[in-house]
């Protein structure tokens, strides 16, 4: 018997000695939704209802993660992605979420999309401790990894777009007056607080007309009519795509021509200015952070071919000209390379490790000299863009990568 201690002695040495050369991946560790075969993700997206335009994420999602399964996974695993409608509704998005955290325990939500989706959901999830992933908004909310740790955004903030059209305004044209209508919400208004807080309390006076919009309205032509009564030369538009082309339309159509800003989650050629008109889109201002699918410098980029070779092959009720299918590619690239970092640790802690620690990872369909951040105390993945006018054709982006500083 008296051998048996000694042996145990050697093995714990032995695993002692080891344990810096193992790979941290040995050890397979799983959360809720992983297990050697699968990672159960979940998302709600609007497939009904007034944002209906950027169903299309959601389906390229399912589309890329389709494809990968087919090439084998990640690390052998397969991607389940249980992706829900909740149609652009606060009270649908929590009921939906509930069903995917404790119903089909996922692993972790990718991609939510809305402001009012996931403000609705935002204190559920941390308090049920469930990754809530790369959203797609922009709510500078997102960023707060003291008071919602498991909750990380992926575009650049609102609050970040707002400060670079104000930095634009005023060093382009400094006796601007400025109309604005947005949606009132929370997306709306920190997009207006940037513009405010990028103006300064001297700018700020140059504004002299605020309009909102409900999501339930039908339109925003009564809207657009009292902004340009209101004299204004300059128009920032902060609306989601329905309602970006009612007012690019309306604005054209009522012969108001002012220098026209539109937000940048309306900047898509095929869900908003085709419909709008392109000929009344000419002229416009947006931010970008992500290549232009309709840009010809792009042309023989190779990475957009492989972007193009995918959607003919993999997605082809998608609309290569909208911009939504080359965004959501990106953000389930970056998805991809977290859950690849976790190796064999599919833990949700370990998830979000991994998504709060990415060092200057480059995405070959961000514009070029962009890098994605982030660590435990700074949850703003993207902190770039660069400005862009339209020709009637395509995005043209000029000027310098502007960094927000934020």
């Amino acid at each position: 018997m008296s051998h048996h201690p000694n042996r145990r002695t050697l093995l714990t040495a032995a695993a002692a000695l080891a344990v810096p050369t193992a790979p941290a991946w040995a050890q397979k560790k799983y959360g809720p939704g992983a297990s050697d075969t699968e990672i159960k993700l979940g998302q709600t997206m609007p497939y009904s209802g007034p944002a209906s335009a950027y169903g299309t994420i959601g389906k390229l999602h399912q589309a890329y993660f389709k494809m990968l399964n087919e090439q084998g996974g990640i690390n052998g695993r397969k991607i389940n992605l249980i992706s829900l409608d909740d149609g652009y509704s606060p009270p649908k998005a929590v009921e939906q979420v509930r069903k995917l955290v404790e119903q089909e325990e996922v692993l972790a939500l990718f991609q939510t999309l809305g402001t009012p989706s996931n403000s609705a959901i935002h204190k559920y999830v941390n308090a049920k401790k469930v990754p809530h992933l790369f959203l797609a908004t922009g709510a500078s909310k997102w960023a707060d990894p003291k008071n919602f740790p498991w909750t990380l955004g992926f575009n650049l903030s609102y609050y970040a777009e707002g400060v670079i059209y104000a930095k634009y305004i005023l060093k382009n044209k400094p006796a601007a007056k400025i109309a604005i209508l947005y949606q009132n919400d929370d997306y709306g208004k920190d997009l207006l607080k940037g513009v405010k807080d990028g103006l300064g309390p001297a700018g700020a006076k140059l504004i002299v007309s605020e309009v909102t919009y409900e999501v339930s309205d039908p339109t925003v032509d009564s809207q657009i009519l009292t902004l340009q009564g209101s004299g204004a030369d300059t128009f920032i538009n902060i609306t989601t795509p329905k309602f970006g082309a009612q007012a690019v339309r309306k604005a054209w159509d009522s012969g108001w021509k002012p220098l026209h800003i539109i937000n940048n989650v309306s900047a898509s050629v095929g869900s908003v200015l085709t419909p709008a008109g392109l000929e009344k889109s000419v002229g416009l201002l947006t931010v970008q952070y992500y290549k232009d699918p309709n840009d010809p410098q792009w042309k023989d980029d190779p990475n957009m071919l492989e972007w193009r070779a995918f959607m003919g092959r993999h997605y082809r009720d998608g609309d290569p000209k909208d911009a939504s299918n080359l965004y959501a590619y990106i953000t389930a690239q970056t998805m991809v390379h977290v859950l690849k970092a976790c190796g064999n640790d599919l833990t949700r802690e370990n998830l979000m490790k991994q998504a709060t620690s990415i060092k200057n990872l480059k995405l070959p369909l961000m514009l070029p000299g962009m890098t994605l951040n982030t660590s435990p105390d700074d949850y703003n993945l993207i902190k770039q863009g660069q400005l862009a006018k339209f020709t009637g054709a395509l995005w043209q982006g000029f000027g310098d990568i502007l960094s927000t500083g934020a």
